[in-house]
């Protein structure tokens, strides 16, 4: 999460960018999809490649799919 802030400012903000079945889209296949959008950002692909974005993608998903602006949630964080 830190990583996306950078570019795309808080969570919350980025999540709800983006419908449910739209995160579902970019984190199919390992999150194919995301590392497309980010394959000429160098540093955004080191993140997306290493074990650590693996290990946590479930993690990831469900919170962006829960924040999604089709959820009608808002994280608290914000």
């Amino acid at each position: 999460m830190k990583l996306c802030k950078k570019c795309h400012k808080s969570g919350g903000k980025l999540a709800s960018s983006h419908t449910q079945t739209e995160w579902e889209e970019y984190f199919e296949n390992g999150g194919a999809k995301l590392k497309n959008i980010h394959k000429n950002d160098q540093l955004a692909m080191k993140k997306l490649n290493s074990s650590k974005f693996n290990k946590n993608l479930k993690h990831l998903r469900q919170f962006f799919e829960k924040y999604a602006s089709d959820s009608g949630n808002v994280p608290a964080c914000n």
